[in-house]
């Protein structure tokens, strides 16, 4: 489980986060949702150790996100951010490669496990030896995924990862992703301002805005139940996504 209690962080005089307290149950896909500046992304840094709460604690499967347990936390989460995050001068292959080069595993088995993703991810493996430059968006991103799951990590966390695709393409990942979660069982923590995108891969939504908790449930609470006039305003302001079941 993942759990903020508490959580204020600021940066400079800028207020990110406001008193915030989330939990994430074990092997579940938790959306948060909300537009840009809502506090999303620094709740992902928090959980990585990548940054510092001012106030309450950050805590993963029961130990507390810090300095000194920072290294052994990060192993056991995958990381994937907008565009795949890629080294441009690996090969996609190569992207891959990296956690489990680190970790000094046998060339065989790296090879075994990136054929392995390849079909999980729905790559081409005529592609992994081509560079990000030469991959499409859709591409880039099955990559990123596939290195984030490249040590079988029971943590994922993600970052907008299909913000910057067109919508064919994005469509197209969503129903991918919401496959491979439920296939592989893992607590997921998603970041999205989409709200089909959050209907259709989270178990529950904790929307945000101005680095403040608005309401938390599941998608239907949010559509039939609105906490707040701004609840019902951010759901509408999109095209409503179809049923939440749709897709799992």
């Amino acid at each position: 489980m993942i759990a903020l209690h508490g959580v204020t962080k600021r940066f400079g005089h800028a207020v990110a986060l406001d008193h915030v307290s989330i939990e994430v149950t074990a092997g579940t896909t938790h959306v948060l949702l909300g537009s840009s500046g809502s506090g999303k992304s620094t709740v992902l840094r928090l959980i990585l150790g990548l940054a510092t709460p001012d106030e309450g604690t950050v805590v993963v499967d029961g130990t507390g996100v810090d300095g000194s347990t920072r290294a052994g936390l990060v192993k056991r989460m995958g990381y994937v951010v907008q565009d795949g995050g890629l080294y441009p001068h690996l090969t996609a292959s190569e992207n891959v490669a990296l956690g489990a080069e680190g970790q000094r595993w046998p060339r065989a088995r790296i090879d075994a496990r990136v054929a392995e993703l390849a079909v999980m991810a729905g790559l081409d493996r005529a592609l992994l030896a081509r560079y990000p430059r030469e991959l499409s968006g859709g591409e880039r991103q099955r990559v990123g995924l596939m290195r984030a799951l490249m040590l079988d990590p029971p943590i994922l966390l993600l970052d907008e990862p299909l913000g910057a695709l067109d919508p064919l393409v994005r469509a197209e990942l969503q129903g991918q992703l919401g496959r491979l979660f439920a296939t592989l069982g893992k607590t997921v923590v998603l970041v999205t301002h989409d709200i089909r995108e959050a209907a259709l891969l989270g178990h529950t939504i904790t929307l945000m805005t101005a680095g403040r908790l608005v309401q938390h449930g599941t998608f239907a609470d949010l559509v039939e139940r609105p906490a707040t006039p701004f609840v019902a305003q951010f759901i509408n302001a999109q095209t409503l996504a179809p049923s939440p079941s749709v897709g799992r």
